[in-house]
């Protein structure tokens, strides 16, 4: 059986990225693992900011869990599960996909401006180390 392992954060487009992933997992007949990262690093709670919603495993979980029930919903018979994976996002879905010997991984094309163009993002960091076949769903209009 085939793992499709896919990354959300609770934004609009991971969502969009995952509703694909469920589509090929399904299309595939393989497995899907909803993945949340959240950050190795401690946010004080009276600091932290909406940017830093997702600082712990709990929370992760509870982001990748959502996304997992909505994409089961809509896919009866597909076999989706759900983790948190400390880390950058990036680094956090390969890890996922080498432990788990995953066969895709999905990533949404978010459109990064500005440094973060220069410095890459979370598909241009999957990408580049990846172990298995990466497809980068289009989440924009």
């Amino acid at each position: 059986m085939s793992t499709i392992v896919v990354g959300v954060d609770g934004s609009e487009t991971a969502t969009q990225a995952a509703a694909t992933a469920a589509r090929i997992a399904t299309a595939l007949n393989a497995d899907l693992l909803v993945v949340s990262a959240f950050p190795t690093y401690a946010v004080p709670r009276a600091e932290a900011t909406d940017a830093d919603a997702l600082t712990t495993r709990e929370a992760a979980e509870q982001t990748a869990l959502v996304v997992a029930e909505q994409v089961g919903a809509a896919h009866p018979g597909l076999v989706v599960n759900y983790d948190a994976e400390p880390g950058k996002p990036g680094e956090a879905l390969v890890q996922v996909a080498e432990a788990k010997g995953a066969d895709l991984i999905v990533v949404g094309n978010k459109r990064v401006q500005g440094v973060a163009r220069v410095l890459g993002n979370v598909a241009g960091d999957v990408v580049r180390k990846a172990p298995c076949d990466v497809y980068i769903a289009h989440t924009h209009g």
